[in-house]
């Protein structure tokens, strides 16, 4: 077999090494990726909810954002570098550390979770898009929505929900398929639309009522037994929970860090998640004490701090308010879909057929495998324990991380043979045992059997944000020992 017909088999122009030329984005381009993966409904309420609902004091959850956000920052570096340097995305950089073969397979544990949650966030995000038509069928004909037709439900959704379903399946899907360039503008198009629908947000809630956020603020502030052993395990639990909230990005950075100019930019832009986490933060804060607050003087009776910002707008009586929020949160949803699930999917998807699908065709493959798990979301999905078996899988990606690290920077010294990643010979470097690396899988198994022991042992449940990094560590170690035989 010729070096040229075995390159052709594990070829395919969208997951081949970026022209130097085209490598173009910037620290700014990277911080507005992390702005993005926090800017969705979760993030929103994942950050307020540690700092309010729990009753924490503030500045230990502000450390422990600072904390995480500097190990994500560390790990993203470190795991999208080789791609940075190769241009490569994450599935290929995988055959490296497990093999032609393994890589394959291992790529689709990533694609499988990828799909899955690109059906269930479209699912959420075609329920703003139903709320959208039926204001303003409402405001055109308020008894049109009492007709039978809208009164007919199949599998837990009306016309509506279905119309709102596909077309947002649809519009991902042509968005989606533009290239780097168009998705490096939707990216950066929703994190500066999202800022700034925050800052309209926030000042519109403060109006006459800032003194008493202000106030209200000022309260949840205290440095009174910061030390405290309470503090402490309130610090590293917060820590683990913020890194966990990431972990499922980290490990596929390298399908964005491919484009980027340098690893001086690219490292830049990682630590600029610091930034985003701060904003994000005061923001998240100032809009649920300013909501809070508001509702009080409005008479409105609700049993907690509303952390959801759908349910913040529900109580709210503002039409205007309500529609521009709904649209600000399709476009945080729809751009974290994007870098989450959607971008990782097509990847792992054109690795495993690299000679039967392009960028098209893998991504019709995504909207109708979304179609299934999002419509099938509401009746089965989400009462059938669906989202521990994704958790589980989910056990693999710290292992697989932990292996990519010690592969590249301890045993190939952070050089890889780029011809041979391509190449399907059995004299090529990264051809080991019929396309599988031993050493890899091993590893991989014994780091997951760690971090899933998190998820199915009751007694170390209290460990399972830290399963990432459990899984990380071990197997970085025993691959070590493996590979440097």
């Amino acid at each position: 077999m010729s070096q040229e017909k075995a390159n052709i088999n594990l070829t395919n122009w969208d997951i081949v090494g970026i022209n130097p030329n085209d490598k173009n984005w910037s620290s700014g381009d990277i911080f507005c990726f992390w702005a993005n993966n926090i800017q969705s409904l979760i993030g929103f309420s994942l950050i307020a909810s540690l700092y309010l609902v729990y009753d924490l004091n503030i500045l230990i959850v502000f450390i422990s954002c600072i904390l995480a956000g500097v190990l994500v920052a560390i790990f993203s570096n470190l795991l999208g570098n080789p791609s940075q340097k190769y241009g490569l995305p994450f599935p290929v950089i995988l055959r490296v550390s497990f093999g032609l073969n393994g890589a394959r397979y291992i790529g689709m544990l990533r694609g499988v979770v990828g799909l899955f949650m690109f059906g269930v966030q479209t699912f959420f995000i075609s329920k703003s898009i139903g709320y959208l038509i039926r204001i303003l069928v409402f405001n055109i004909n308020d008894t049109v929505l009492e007709g039978y037709i809208f009164l007919i439900f199949l599998m837990g959704m009306d016309l509506i929900d279905w119309f709102s379903f596909i077309t947002a399946l649809i519009l991902q899907f042509y968005l989606f398929k533009q290239g780097q360039n168009f998705i490096r503008l939707i990216i950066n198009f929703s994190a500066w639309i999202v800022y700034i629908g925050l800052t309209v947000f926030i000042i519109v809630l403060a109006g006459e009522n800032s003194k008493e956020i202000i106030s209200a603020f000022k309260l949840s502030v205290s440095s009174q037994n910061f030390v405290s052993r309470e503090n402490l395990l309130a610090l590293i639990n917060i820590t683990g929970t913020l890194f966990a909230f990431f972990s499922i990005v980290i490990l596929n950075i390298g399908d964005f860090s491919r484009y980027v100019k340098n690893s001086s930019e690219y490292s830049k832009g990682n630590f600029s998640l610091l930034i985003n986490l701060i904003i994000f933060s005061f923001a998240s804060i100032f809009i649920v004490l300013g909501a809070d607050i508001v509702m009080a003087k409005q008479l409105l009776e609700v049993e907690q701090l509303l952390t959801n910002p759908t349910d913040i707008i529900g109580k709210i009586d503002n039409s205007f308010l309500t529609i521009v929020a709904i649209f600000f949160i399709i476009a945080a949803s729809g751009s974290t879909n994007l870098i989450a699930n959607y971008i990782p999917t097509q990847n792992s998807l054109l690795n495993f057929f690299p000679k039967s699908l392009d960028k098209s065709s893998s991504g019709l493959i995504i909207i109708l495998l979304g179609l299934i798990f999002g419509g099938l979301w509401l009746p089965v999905l989400s009462q059938s324990g669906a989202l521990s078996i994704i958790d589980t899988i989910g056990s693999f990606f710290g292992p697989i991380a932990g292996i990519i690290i010690a592969d590249y920077y301890l045993i190939n010294n952070k050089k890889y043979i780029s011809k041979d990643i391509f190449s399907d010979l059995k004299s090529s470097t990264y051809f080991y045992s019929n396309g599988w690396q031993v050493k890899g899988i091993y590893s991989m198994i014994i780091g997951f059997i760690f971090a899933a022991s998190t998820i199915w042992n009751v007694d170390l449940r209290f460990l399972q944000s830290f399963a990432w990094l459990i899984g990380a560590f071990v197997s970085y170690i025993t691959y070590y020992l493996l590979a440097s035989e």
